[in-house]
């Protein structure tokens, strides 16, 4: 099995001198057996944070990009950009993204090819609403995503992130996640044939220091992309050394 990949998502989170600590604190108490380790700061915290982290095994990651490589769009950020940062990895199409900023599959498409062409790998996310998995139409929701949100020969990775599980202390149910890694993987595979048996997925959605264990343990989980935890160093350090013991 190939090593797991924990990534911490820091959103609109933090001042210099926090994100400073907390790298500090990442790589001082990092594990000598921890799985592939990524952060993913605020734009304006990646050049800072980007000289001790080159120096260390974790890596920098962003949490968006623009499809273009450069132009007049005002407030945006290009993979070209991030890359000359030192970045190596980018989220695209959170939930919380498509939600409050109306992105669509074929944006969240057309940003993946971006990051790709820059050098980055791309982890994008998708995932259902309450409604969605209640009603039972998540499966058709999920595969349509993965349709619509990643191009072809797509070499990223994928994070499955239940909508209603991001911040609300819910996380799906080991069945729950278990069931929906395997469709993700068979459906990975219908679309992309053998390469779609190499794509890593990722759970996100309160992944904790609790939880993770379990849920790193389950089949087709290869690591968690974590949120609100991410910004504790002790409860992201803990998950990293869960995805160790996995």
């Amino acid at each position: 099995m190939s090593r797991q990949i924990i990534v911490g998502n820091w959103k609109m989170n933090g001042t210099r001198q926090d994100a400073q600590a907390l790298v500090q604190a990442l790589i001082s108490g990092l594990p000598a057996s921890a799985p592939d380790v990524v952060v993913c700061p605020p734009f304006t915290q990646l050049a800072l944070v980007e000289p001790a982290l080159a120096a260390s095994p974790i890596g920098l990651g962003a949490q968006d990009c623009h499809k273009d490589v450069s132009g007049a769009h005002t407030g945006d950020i290009s993979p070209l950009m991030l890359a000359d940062l030192g970045v190596t990895h980018v989220i695209l199409g959170h939930s919380e993204r498509r939600q409050e900023h109306g992105e669509l599959d074929e944006t969240v498409r057309e940003k993946a090819v971006a990051a790709t062409k820059a050098g980055l790998t791309p982890i994008v996310c998708i995932g259902e609403t309450e409604e969605q998995r209640e009603s039972g139409e998540y499966e058709d929701v999920l595969g349509w995503q993965i349709k619509g949100s990643l191009p072809d020969g797509f070499a990223g990775i994928v994070a499955y992130e239940p909508i209603w599980a991001i911040g609300t202390g819910l996380a799906a149910t080991t069945d729950q996640i278990a069931q929906t890694m395997s469709f993700l993987r068979a459906e990975l595979v219908r679309q992309f044939g053998e390469a779609g048996k190499a794509i890593k997925i990722l759970y996100g959605g309160s992944v904790n220091a609790g939880n993770a264990v379990s849920v790193l343990s389950i089949p087709e989980v290869a690591g968690a992309l974590v949120g609100g935890a991410s910004l504790k160093a002790d409860a992201f350090l803990s998950i990293v050394s869960a995805a160790s013991a996995a």
